[in-house]
């Protein structure tokens, strides 16, 4: 016991002897600075400044603009205009596929590469083949009782209201004789018809050129983008007057007839029709004589 605590004494001895820390001047020796200390008031002071340093360097990474200098960290504004960003790039994403998707179909229209539908005249909607001997035809009691309300109403009615079934009225691009019809058969899904050098041609509805070049096949081409997904397709023009984005009206000239592209046998117009993607017999829509 007498030992360590004689060595406790040693260590309070040398912690609390005083010593003084002199600066001289190295060429006169004369006295600059004096500081009398002892190694526990160094260790004190030490122990200050290290826990200020890292209060002060807690502050500014918490709670001052300077914590972005910092690897690792980063602001509210760039979080947010990183997200922002990326809400764009997925959109930008979505609208890239749907623009692919939409030349594949072009392109598909081109080269005739598509399934032929049958269409309903009137509305320009698909039909389903559907088996009518598969469905009753005798009408409920609900549906005579119907019948019979609607009679009486109508029988006092001054004005009938009508309404024309067909969504888009088309106008002849141009008049003339068929040389081919439209056959799904021998997949010519289009009608050709003869023409005299530069008759115009002109479109069959308003709409708005989605292109407009000359390909080596069908020569110059031009297909517009009607309402109701309809697009309309004119090939082996001699020359076009309208460009790609161009809008257009009905009756509109938007080039010239002509015999370009290596498939055309002579002056004519090759028009095709086109409804979700497939193809429509023009002459159910459009008068061309």
């Amino acid at each position: 016991m007498s030992e360590k605590r004689f060595k406790r004494q040693q260590l309070k001895k040398k912690l609390f002897t005083k010593s003084r820390l002199i600066i001289l001047n190295e060429e006169t020796f004369e006295e600059k600075f004096s500081l009398k200390l002892n190694l526990m008031n160094v260790f004190v002071v030490v122990t200050i400044s290290a826990i200020l340093l890292i209060s002060i360097t807690t502050y500014i990474i918490a709670f001052t603009p300077l914590r972005e200098f910092i690897p690792g960290y980063a602001s509210n504004k760039l979080k947010k205009d990183a997200t922002i960003l990326a809400v764009k790039s997925d959109s930008l994403a979505l609208e890239v596929k749907k623009n692919e998707l939409y030349l594949q179909s072009i392109k598909k229209i081109l080269t005739g590469d598509l399934e032929y539908a049958k269409l309903n005249k009137d509305s320009l909607l698909n039909t389903e083949n559907q088996d009518v001997a598969k469905h009753p035809l005798t009408p409920s009691e609900a549906e005579m009782t119907l019948r019979e309300q609607v009679a009486l109403e109508d029988k006092y009615n001054l004005f009938e209201k009508a309404q024309s079934k067909v969504s888009l009225v088309m106008f002849p691009p141009v008049r003339g004789h068929i040389t081919e019809k439209y056959s799904a058969a021998k997949k010519h899904y289009a009608v050709d018809i003869a023409l005299a050098k530069d008759t115009p041609i002109k479109s069959v509805a308003n709409g708005t050129v989605v292109f407009a070049e000359w390909t080596p096949t069908t020569g110059n081409v031009i297909i517009i983008k009607h309402r109701d997904a309809i697009l309309s397709v004119y090939k082996h023009a001699a020359s076009l007057t309208k460009a790609q984005g161009d809008v257009v009206r009905t009756g509109e000239v938007i080039g010239l007839a002509g015999s370009t592209g290596k498939e055309s046998t002579g002056i004519h117009l090759h028009f095709e029709l086109w409804k979700d993607g497939f193809a429509i017999d023009p002459t159910q829509f459009i008068d061309f004589e």
